[in-house]
């Protein structure tokens, strides 16, 4: 399923783990399906790349301070590709939708988006770099 944002465009490409606690999570997926941790630094951070045998299968990251003080809880974000995340997140508004978190660039990796549908589900939106 994941290909780091190589398939067609309205198809799911990428997944995302926010963890309230990172290594706990690098533990149980490394333990349940032998995926394999590797960070990966971008925009003056880190993330990690979850990977089986050659295959990036995920990624993951701590999630910050602010939203753990605001209870946000684990959660996987599915990412369907676009042409453009921009122009994306802006059609979603009056289709019913939410956007979340404003189109931004993941250094070397894509331009992303969050938004919620019009029941309130949250799905990322991903254009590759």
């Amino acid at each position: 399923m994941i290909d780091l944002g190589e398939g067609a465009v309205g198809t799911f490409c990428w997944l995302d783990l926010a963890a309230t606690n990172a290594d706990s999570a690098k533990l149980f997926y490394r333990q349940m399906f032998g995926w394999t941790s590797s960070e990966q630094r971008a925009n003056g951070g880190s993330f990690t790349q979850l990977r089986l045998s050659d295959q990036t299968v995920a990624s993951l990251y701590q999630l910050q301070r602010e939203h753990l003080e605001n209870g946000v809880e684990s959660h996987w974000t599915p990412y369907v590709q676009v042409d453009n995340v921009t122009d994306a997140a802006r059609r979603a508004v009056p289709l019913g939708g939410t956007v979340i978190i404003n189109p931004f660039l993941v250094s070397g990796v894509a331009r992303i988006a969050l938004i919620s549908d019009s029941v309130g589900a949250q799905i990322g939106l991903w254009e590759p770099l």
